[in-house]
């Protein structure tokens, strides 16, 4: 359960997965606000998730987003949409512990043809599909280690997704 004052649901994946589009159909369902977390840092930071990693590196960046997430742990009162790299901090993995985490699993195929040619995202310089293999591979264990929820969403509309996710927590969230 997460702590008073803390969000209702966490969604966790990597880049492709739909967690800011299927969070912002989450919250307004259920009538709360919705966070990414990658747009907290860029509002704290002034600047894009991409200008940190390349004018400050990624220690950088990592370091403003764990103190960032834990920020919003502590704050958020609505469905919370995590960075896919976030949960590799393993201060961050103990406050994700005693919250409503929501794993969208997306595959190889569906990851690529949602994230494009990569613009914008720092860790997808260079061939794009091995670049998200690598990071599927990565961090896949890492996501469902910490979900209480797993969903898939290759195929699948956002709205469906989304319902999905309503009825497995419903009773958390009631």
């Amino acid at each position: 359960m997460s702590g008073a004052g803390g969000p209702r649901a966490v969604l966790i994946g990597t880049m492709g997965a739909g967690k800011t589009t299927v969070g912002r159909l989450v919250a307004a369902s259920l009538g709360v606000g919705f966070a990414d977390s990658d747009e907290l840092i860029e509002e704290q930071a002034g600047k894009s998730v991409q200008d940190i990693f390349v004018e400050d590196g990624e220690s950088a960046f990592r370091a403003l987003e764990r103190a960032t997430v834990a920020r919003a742990l502590d704050e958020h009162g609505g469905v919370l949409s995590l960075g896919g790299g976030a949960v590799l901090d393993p201060a961050t993995q103990a406050l994700l512990a005693s919250q409503q985490v929501v794993f969208l699993r997306v595959g190889l195929a569906d990851a690529v043809k949602r994230v494009g040619l990569g613009t914008g995202r720092p860790l997808l310089l260079g061939n794009v599909r091995a670049r998200v293999k690598q990071l599927l591979d990565e961090r896949t264990p890492v996501y469902e280690g910490l979900a209480r929820v797993v969903v898939d969403t290759d195929g699948r509309e956002p709205a469906v997704i989304a319902a999905e996710i309503l009825t497995a927590l419903q009773g958390d969230l009631a």
